[in-house]
């Protein structure tokens, strides 16, 4: 095992993971999904382990819990979201597509996928999680996509700096901000475009990195191919996918999905409360969470003993304990740490636990990061369902040892 806190130099394979994201676009798998009656997106892979779909168009679905024994999850596997839908194959193919990059910048650039292989390629392994995960569990209810826990998952991604590129164009003494628009597209002109910008620091950090290749393969179309940012630490409504073009800015981006959507309350706010603009900010920074993988809800244990796995994930902390309860809180047990410790990345944890008596149990996790933030009992209700992460439940029954 080993530590590091920046993303590891490998080989030059841009071109290639582009072009094979194409070629597996083209491909039009069926992704297997709980709702079997809808058809669900071109390109959507095929998997063992059925994604729950919530929306069928554009598709979104989580990861069943049970997955997350694994470190990284594997791609077809991974949760799906966006606004839109992917945009046409065609369109994103190697030959036509280009990075812009414009703005308060010195020299603006228009980059082709063979211009972005001769930056160093660079790694990271980082959870991305919606920022909705776990919406369906605040009361009341908040309106969106109920995802439960399944719309994160923790994959190793490849491509080049963000600083890099940036430091090509050189950066004029005004800029603030980084705005961000893929090639995805509503299918009616009147909806607004999923339009994001970053704060400047965060597009400089060195661990910000222009995705092409996802768990060492291509980066497939529902995930963002050929180009996708991600923005390590950070909820995924930043890590902008079918990426094309980069802004340099003074301001935020303005637009719906920037100044209305992906806001939250910088005070606790009660539900039908009227929130001032100033007192909303835009969702970054993850916050400190745990989730039960093993066993699932509903499981029936034998007496005796069980073990009990997990993951656990803090934006730019990282995980320094994970605690089980079995007695509604009452007491807690510290889980072990295993696997590894890599910034940005969750943690795999696991707990003996000893069973004692039969019936209904409910097992309880929560995570503790190095910057002392503690899982809650509960999220503080907001208006957007986002950044939930109140304890781990999962119900199980105990059969007489």
């Amino acid at each position: 095992m080993r530590n590091h806190e920046g993303p590891d130099i490998t080989r030059r394979r841009l071109l290639a993971g582009a072009a094979g994201s194409l070629a597996f676009a083209l491909m039009g798998g069926r992704l297997r999904s709980s709702a079997e009656a809808a058809e669900p997106e071109p390109g959507a892979p095929a998997t063992d382990q059925p994604l729950i779909t919530h929306v069928a168009r554009p598709l979104d679905a989580e990861t069943p819990p049970q997955v997350f024994t694994q470190y990284l999850t594997p791609n077809d596997q991974f949760f799906i979201r966006s606004h839109f839908g992917p945009p046409a194959p065609e369109s994103v193919a190697p030959a036509v597509w280009r990075l812009h990059v414009a703005g308060l910048v010195e020299r603006p650039l228009s980059l082709s996928l063979n211009d972005l292989s001769q930056f160093d390629e660079v790694s990271v392994t980082a959870v991305v999680q919606c920022s909705g995960n776990g919406r369906a569990f605040h009361r009341p209810k908040a309106p969106g996509v109920q995802w439960e826990k399944g719309a994160v998952g923790n994959a190793r991604w490849t491509g080049v700096r963000l600083r890099d590129v940036l430091q090509r164009a050189g950066l004029k003494d005004q800029a603030r901000h980084l705005q961000l628009q893929g090639a995805d597209r509503p299918v009616v002109a009147s909806v607004p475009l999923f339009t994001r910008s970053i704060p400047l620091e965060k597009a400089l950090h060195p661990d910000t990195i222009l995705a092409t290749r996802m768990n060492g393969a291509p980066l497939p179309l529902l995930h963002g191919s050929p180009l996708r940012l991600i923005t390590p630490g950070w909820m995924a409504d930043s890590c902008v996918k079918w990426l094309t073009d980069l802004t340099v800015q003074e301001e935020e981006a303005g637009g719906y999905y920037m100044q209305t959507a992906y806001r939250y309350p910088s005070r606790p706010v009660k539900p039908g409360e009227v929130i001032a603009p100033q007192d909303l900010k835009p969702v970054e920074v993850m916050v400190v969470k745990s989730v039960i993988a093993s066993p699932q809800q509903g499981a029936i244990l034998a007496g005796g003993a069980a073990m009990v796995r997990g993951v656990a994930w803090s934006g730019e902390g990282r995980i320094v304990k994970v605690e089980v309860s079995t007695d509604e809180g009452k007491t807690w047990e510290q889980a072990s740490l295993v696997g590894e410790d890599v910034p940005y990345a969750w943690r795999q944890w696991q707990f003996l636990w000893r069973t004692r008596g039969s019936g209904r149990r409910t097992i309880w996790s929560r995570a503790t990061d190095d910057r002392g933030q503690v899982q809650p009992m509960t999220s503080a209700w907001n208006p957007g369902g986002f950044l939930w992460n109140g304890v781990d439940r999962v119900q199980v029954q105990v059969r007489e040892a």
